[in-house]
């Protein structure tokens, strides 16, 4: 069967999570009168790194949901005891500044673009609707998507092939209809592949040597559209017009 649909994950694929959330977790942490009493700016980042993996991993595990997630971002950086309160107000101010720097990479709306005529989109990811819908929209290119699904809602986060499957039902499309495009090996590639779903890995750092096999890899999404051109064509009639 030719793929009709491609699935996508939204941070560090389209958007520049990692960027915009260095710039302002730094932003934030300066205005907070903080930085030098972590030391500077790089072990100040390394410690909301730690802090944002932690308690993140706790939120794919489903030990916390997402708000609590961030409550607990707050007070693992801070190292203190807060209320929901005041978790929820000192990250509202980091929320601030991140979404201030909020950005696309360059690659990300012509490839979204280029496969509009020649393929259904949706989002899955790791989050919550609400905080994903809200991204998307800000930054431009809500419109390229029919469906916007987050583990928060489906109740599971990948790898878990029950968020992949979960995701194709709401598409009304089997996994093999699908393909997955993410920038993570293991959560997103390797995920799709075992839940079914074709799987693209997005490799911008382009240092790849051994590939796991049934996972393709590319080092930027300008890629993209023709390597679906030629996963569409192989084996089946064509949809390209």
């Amino acid at each position: 069967m030719p793929l009709r649909a491609v699935l996508w994950d939204i941070d560090d694929t389209l958007f520049d999570y990692t960027g915009s959330d260095r710039t302002g977790a730094l932003r934030h942490i300066e205005a907070e009168g903080l930085l030098e009493a972590y030391g500077g700016a790089e072990p100040a980042l390394k410690r909301w790194q730690e802090a944002m993996e932690t308690e993140f991993a706790r939120f794919l595990a489903g030990e916390v949901g997402f708000l609590d997630h961030r409550r607990g971002r707050a007070r693992t950086f801070l190292g203190t005891e807060l209320s929901d309160e005041e978790a929820d107000a000192w990250f509202r101010r980091y929320i601030a500044h991140y979404e201030a720097a909020w950005t696309l990479f360059p690659d990300s709306e012509p490839a979204l673009e280029a496969l509009a005529p020649l393929l259904r989109q949706a989002v899955l990811s790791n989050s919550s609707t609400a905080n994903q819908e809200r991204k998307l929209t800000a930054l431009g290119i809500r419109a390229h998507f029919e469906a916007v699904l987050c583990s928060a809602e489906l109740g599971h986060a990948k790898p878990a092939p029950e968020a992949f499957h979960g995701a194709c039902d709401a598409l009304g499309l089997p996994p093999a209809d699908v393909v997955y495009v993410g920038d993570k090996l293991d959560i997103d590639a390797l995920g799709a592949r075992d839940a079914g779903l074709t799987a693209v890995w997005l490799d911008r750092t382009d240092t790849a040597d051994d590939l796991p096999p049934g996972v393709r890899r590319i080092a930027g999404l300008a890629e993209l559209p023709g390597l679906l051109r030629g996963v569409i064509g192989f084996g089946a009639p064509s949809t390209i017009r």
